[in-house]
């Protein structure tokens, strides 16, 4: 890989965004614009290879501590490269290519969570809806380990009454591979569907999904 310095201003990464758009940029160049400039030693370039060879290898879950190891990213490079996926997690990721999709059973919500139904960590979602039945938003509301410390209703909620839902779907994955609701999966349920009868908000259902199949707690008579 070139160094910085050894390619043409024109073609370097600031200059080609302005002039023609961030799609214009290869993944190695995005990285590099990110970090800005490189160590003692190591060319931005360089380091910007290391960390998109990780990144990779990541499939784009990116740990803190795994980047720090990388030579050239320090503390501050770490946590700005973390932020920026949690930011585009947040603003593109939940809802991008969903609004508007009619949900009538729940085989019908498995493309909105495809992507996470292999993931190692659980993925709480949670997709509003209006009083057609159609999609509105899709978030995720917990990334870790599902409990009722994580998963509050008013995290839940707070969304689906700025989008003025009608009703809700949540989903979650089981990274063990098991579609057994276990008896917390079973009482979290409840607990939302109690929160949103106060708010006047349905809870439609609660999904649990894995890559081999799904499971529908409504279906299963749980609520």
């Amino acid at each position: 890989m070139k160094k910085m310095r050894d390619i043409p201003d024109h073609d370097r990464p600031r200059e080609k965004l302005a002039a023609r758009g961030p799609q214009s940029l290869t993944n190695a160049e995005l990285i590099a614009l990110l970090l800005g400039r490189g160590v003692k030693g190591r060319d931005v370039s360089q380091i910007a290879g290391d960390v998109k060879q990780y990144l990779d290898n990541a499939k784009g879950n990116p740990s803190y501590d795994a980047l720090l190891v990388i030579e050239g990213i320090g503390a501050a490079k770490a946590c700005e490269i973390m932020a920026c996926f949690e930011l585009g997690r947040r603003y593109l990721a939940d809802d991008e290519g969903v609004a508007g999709s009619r949900i009538t059973k729940p085989d019908e919500v498995l493309p909105l969570v495809s992507e996470w139904r292999d993931k190692k960590q659980e993925y709480f979602f949670c997709i509003t809806l209006n009083g057609a039945g159609e999609v509105i938003r899709r978030r995720v509301v917990t990334i870790g380990i599902l409990n009722q410390s994580l998963v509050h209703p008013r995290e839940v909620f707070a969304e689906a009454i700025t989008d003025r839902a009608a009703s809700v779907i949540l989903v979650h994955n089981h990274p063990s591979g098991t579609l057994d609701p276990s008896t917390q999966d079973i009482s979290i349920t409840r607990q939302l569907i109690e929160a949103g009868s106060i708010l006047g908000i349905r809870v439609l259902d609660h999904i649990i999904v894995t890559k081999k199949g799904y499971v529908s707690l409504k279906e299963l008579g749980h609520m």
